[in-house]
């Protein structure tokens, strides 16, 4: 099945090749048809993460009732989930779907000639930073090393773009972890084919356009309609019934 998909996407980028004319930009217009399949996808996973941030209050005050009884928990947030149809899992969905490009550029490159170049930008783009550095020095490199930099770089501004508005403590938290998530993108990135950063850094630069022109417009009529529905929602009320207290019997 795996050897399926890589012959598979190893014909497409081909097939993109002969039509563009150049290994590089094939590259960048397959990471452009694999967003727009994605669309579809990205916009029911952005509604779904609104609906999660307008129920997140109602969620706490549950996690505080319901401290002592995860099962109880499970239950009473599965039907919010249900009266709100919101799937928590939809916010990941994109992200999963296109880690098996990501991992099958790595031997989709092997089949591509050596000389495969971006518009003499980036003379291989089988070659990775630390086997140009190695071969050319610093100035031979540079096109590599400026890709890895954006590689590093566009996997920090999108985190930081989705924090909204997040406490000060959790976006210190999130500040925090994509710095570290960028300096691993950063040492990764030094020894990946340049292919590889070249479809991450047009993935994400889409994203961020499109988060800045789409997303955001997406995102507050989805969170209006969640609330819209959050009014709407049955309220729970419970209800104790008194013991009845027998009447004393009168004497005859």
């Amino acid at each position: 099945m795996w050897d399926w998909f890589i012959n598979f996407l190893t014909m497409v980028l081909q097939g993109l090749h002969g039509f563009v004319g150049d290994w590089g930009l094939a590259v960048i217009v397959l990471t452009a048809i694999v967003r727009l399949l994605l669309t579809p996808l990205q916009t029911k996973s952005v509604k779904s993460t609104a609906g999660m941030q307008v129920m997140q209050p109602r969620i706490q005050e549950l996690q505080e009732k319901y401290a002592d009884d995860p099962q109880r928990l499970q239950e009473e947030m599965m039907k919010i989930y249900s009266e709100m149809k919101v799937n928590p899992l939809m916010g990941c969905l994109p992200l999963l779907i296109q880690m098996p490009i990501f991992c099958a550029l790595f031997a989709v490159i092997k089949n591509v000639p050596a000389d495969a170049c971006f518009y003499g930008i980036l003379p291989s783009i089988s070659q990775s930073c630390a086997g140009v550095f190695g071969a050319s020095g610093f100035v031979g490199a540079l096109p590599y090393i400026i890709m890895d930099v954006l590689f590093g770089v566009l996997t920090f501004v999108p985190m930081m773009m989705n924090l909204g508005n997040s406490t000060p403590e959790m976006k210190n938290q999130q500040m925090m972890m994509g710095a570290i998530m960028s300096l691993m993108m950063l040492w990764f990135g030094w020894t990946c084919p340049a292919a590889v950063l070249l479809y991450y850094v047009t993935s994400s630069l889409w994203q961020v356009a499109q988060q800045k022109l789409v997303t955001q417009r997406v995102m507050e009529k989805a969170k209006k309609d969640a609330e819209e529905r959050a009014k709407n929602a049955p309220v729970e009320v419970n209800v104790v019934r008194k013991e009845k207290k027998q009447r004393p019997h009168k004497k005859r």
